[in-house]
């Protein structure tokens, strides 16, 4: 049986459609006692009333606590170890959640709608800086992922609770949470599937948001392979260090010599850092799974 999570802030104006979507996906698919849990993230409009009204499940938060912990407490209070997550807006075809079903059910960890369409590129400037997110998680996951953070996923319930503690508290978590399957090695299945125009007025703030996705990102790389980026910081501060000695070669300015060495000590502390935190990384993990 499937539980349907819903995180939602002020968003009156579409819950009500939403649920009445996933109800008939529900029903179609032949899982008529599935559960929806709508987290009602502090609203300060009538978001919760409406989808208790619609027959959800609903769990309130006194105040906004973000995107992620409203996933993480809707996913604690599931009654179903198969869970399908869905934003409240109108943006994800929720019809589309059988299909990512039955991925799960063939053996993959996680399914993922991969979004498309005019909607989902939305502005000159966030286009470009989802493109530099996919090049960044792509970088971290040594794979191919054709939408870090799309909301609209299958999985199980007691995989990702494993992952809780390394997982994003707002807009992140979807991120988050596919740079942990991948960086310890789960497999992710991508489905293309259409992206519709929001209803109501977006909650991500464009510059903060992307400042703590890429936070994050960098906090996953650390947590799951450190080797990876203090190489590359190794390999950057290299590639400095032969540009300005050949400078400091032919100005005869000791200052050029100066920042050459300097950057050649950098890179040799992180080619030496790299392997102890991955060491310390292993170490960590070994001693997990003992405690298990």
């Amino acid at each position: 049986m499937l539980t349907v999570v819903v995180p939602a802030y002020n968003e009156q104006d579409a819950i009500i459609d939403t649920i009445a979507q996933i109800r008939a996906m529900l029903d179609a698919a032949g899982w008529s006692h599935g559960e929806i849990v709508v987290v009602d993230d502090g609203s300060t409009d009538a978001t919760g009333a409406r989808a208790q009204e619609a027959g959800a499940r609903v769990i309130r938060h006194p105040a906004n606590a973000g995107y992620g912990h409203s996933l993480k407490d809707g996913i604690r209070a599931a009654q179903n170890d198969l869970i399908a997550i869905t934003d409240a807006d109108g943006t994800y075809p929720i019809e589309r959640i059988p299909e990512l079903v039955r991925h799960v059910e063939a053996g993959f960890d996680m399914a993922v709608g991969a979004r498309e369409g005019d909607a989902y590129r939305e502005s000159a400037i966030k286009h470009p800086l989802r493109l530099l997110l996919k090049f960044l998680v792509e970088f971290t996951a040594g794979q191919k992922v054709p939408d870090p953070n799309s909301g609209l996923r299958v999985f199980r319930r007691s995989a990702i609770m494993e992952h809780f503690p390394a997982l994003s508290q707002g807009f992140s978590f979807t991120t988050s949470a596919t740079l942990a399957y991948m960086s310890t090695g789960r497999f992710v299945r991508y489905v293309p599937i259409p992206y519709a125009k929001r209803i109501g007025a977006t909650k991500v703030r464009l510059l903060k948001d992307s400042l703590r996705t890429l936070q994050f990102i960098v906090q996953a790389i650390l947590f799951h392979n450190p080797l990876k980026l203090y190489l590359c910081i190794a390999l950057v501060a290299l590639a400095f260090a032969l540009p300005l000695a050949l400078i400091g070669a032919a100005t005869g300015s000791w200052v050029w010599w100066a920042f050459s060495l300097l950057a050649t000590g950098v890179a040799a502390m992180c080619a030496l850092i790299g392997p102890l935190a991955d060491l310390l990384r292993q170490t960590a993990v070994r001693r997990r799974r003992e405690g298990e």
